[in-house]
């Protein structure tokens, strides 16, 4: 057994009051990272410097990349950050977060076929109809269309952290064009190839099936039934900054990867243009905001979608995933209120609890925020990668101030939760250990029945300090180990 300094490699306290995933309080490993730990004394840390080349290494020749943009516009492409050391989840912390999520999932998805039907959670008072109303993400414009088999949410994204005792906290929902799941297993298959004596020592649930899953469930939409069924991946094109997720996804399930002008509608039914004429298609994952979806039905100077599309997906010819819409669901202002769509459409307590969350439109709120903006973080509700944010702790004066007139002006556009110390990880480093604070979205598909892959993409806080994980913030990553029974 090696023995463990009093304050080991990567056990700073700079961030005390934040939960060590890896480190107990008095700095010993905890009982599930001990056999890499183990490992890492027995063969020396310098190794870890050659695998984190080696890592960096085989993201560049396999083109894992993405894309930040900058001010002015211009993407900058880069290899995918990872860091080496995995995050470890025991079966029993996964069991839990599981059945919250399925929960959050049945509850989210209820909500949306609610509101776009009969609204009953906004007659019933569960929601107020001006917060519904005023969202950006709610489309008037699929009023009473019957999603197929009464899905909406086919694929969740959902951000957890943890807080200062460990409890696991729902951050935020993305059910619109969720992202991040080829990253996911990209960290997986990179793993596996340069740390297989770390996977010797435990048994790790796999999440490479989730193409699979994925796949598995877009076939169980088809109007012509699932032996039939003709899916494609719809891709903005290739300045999109998930555009090697899109290409990833489609090449493992074995589908056609699509931009708009390669579809077209007829009578109410859509066809992928091909060199063999027109062939129907059933099933779209359309990576496409439901702004630029159908120029007929949204923005009408959008190029990127398909005109007719809503029209087939009302005549029920076509199925949308996800289906458009759904992002009023995972509005942060609707956000506060899922615990009570949780009680109201299950009649459970929510599983997972979530972050304190101040809503702008409310008066006491707003006023008790823009006086403690230097102890908050401010959001856009429509925002996401980390823009539209205000990090109160680490602001400037000038940028709280930019912030209130933001926030007085349009309201229904902000939230703010107060500041949790995200939990943190050790990583390599520069050739050291060091601490980093991390978050986890883990991935639901919601087919023939639900299923959370058993993992997820954990993001990591690259810089010393930052509690921004998002990659286009200059975040990165790690594996994500859930632990067999």
């Amino acid at each position: 057994m090696p023995s463990f300094a009093a304050r080991p490699p990567g056990a700073d306290t700079s961030a005390a009051r934040a939960y060590h995933e890896f480190y107990q309080e008095d700095f010993r490993p905890r009982e599930h990272y001990l056999p890499m730990w183990e490992h890492i004394q027995r063969t020396g840390q310098h190794l870890l410097g050659d695998k984190a080349r080696e890592a960096h290494l085989t993201l560049h020749t396999e083109g894992v990349t993405f894309t930040v943009y900058s001010e002015s516009d211009e993407g900058i492409e880069r290899v995918w950050p990872f860091d080496i050391l995995p995050r470890i989840i025991t079966a029993a912390e996964w069991a839990h977060i599981e059945a919250g999520l399925k929960q959050r999932i049945r509850a989210l998805n209820l909500f949306l076929k609610d509101l776009y039907h009969g609204q009953r959670c906004l007659k019933d008072g569960v929601i107020a109809p001006a917060l519904i109303f005023r969202g950006k993400d709610f489309c008037r414009e699929i009023m009473d269309i019957d999603a197929p088999h009464d899905i909406y949410t086919h694929i969740g994204g959902v951000d957890l952290i943890r807080d200062e005792d460990g409890r696991y906290l729902v951050l935020e929902d993305n059910l619109r064009t969720p992202s991040g799941v080829s990253y996911m297993i990209e960290n997986r298959i990179v793993e596996r190839r340069i740390l297989p004596e770390f996977f010797s020592k435990y048994r790790v649930r796999r999440v490479e099936h989730y193409p699979a899953l994925l796949l598995q469930a877009l076939r169980h939409l088809s109007p012509r039934g699932k032996d039939r069924a003709s899916i494609v991946v719809l891709t903005p094109g290739i300045y999109n900054s998930a555009y090697f997720e899109h290409t990833f996804l489609a090449k493992e399930m074995g589908v056609e990867l699509a931009e708009g002008r390669d579809l077209v509608c007829r009578n109410d039914r859509v066809f992928l243009k091909t060199t063999h004429g027109l062939q129907q298609v059933d099933v779209i994952y359309r990576r496409v905001d439901d702004a630029f979806l159908d120029p007929l039905v949204f923005r009408a100077d959008s190029v990127l979608g398909v005109a007719g599309l809503i029209n087939a997906w009302r005549a029920g010819n076509v199925a949308l995933v996800n289906a458009p819409g759904a992002g009023i669901a995972d509005d942060k202002a609707v956000y506060s209120h899922v615990p009570a769509l949780v009680r109201y459409y299950l009649g459970e307590e929510p599983i997972l609890r979530q972050v304190p969350t101040y809503q702008m439109t409310d008066p006491d709120d707003r006023a008790y925020v823009l006086d403690n903006l230097e102890r908050m973080v401010v959001k856009a509700v429509a925002e996401s990668g980390g823009y539209g944010m205000l990090m109160g702790p680490s602001s400037t004066t000038a940028q709280r101030a930019d912030f209130a007139r933001r926030v007085q002006a349009d309201p229904r556009n902000y939230i703010a939760q107060p500041v949790v110390q995200l939990s943190r990880h050790i990583c390599y480093l520069d050739g050291e250990l060091e601490s980093r604070h991390l978050d986890l979205r883990p991935f639901i598909v919601y087919g023939d029945g639900i299923d959370v892959v058993p993992g997820g993409l954990t993001r990591v806080a690259m810089t010393k300090g930052s509690l921004v994980v998002n990659s286009s913030q200059g975040g990165g990553s790690k594996d994500t180990w859930v632990l067999a029974e």
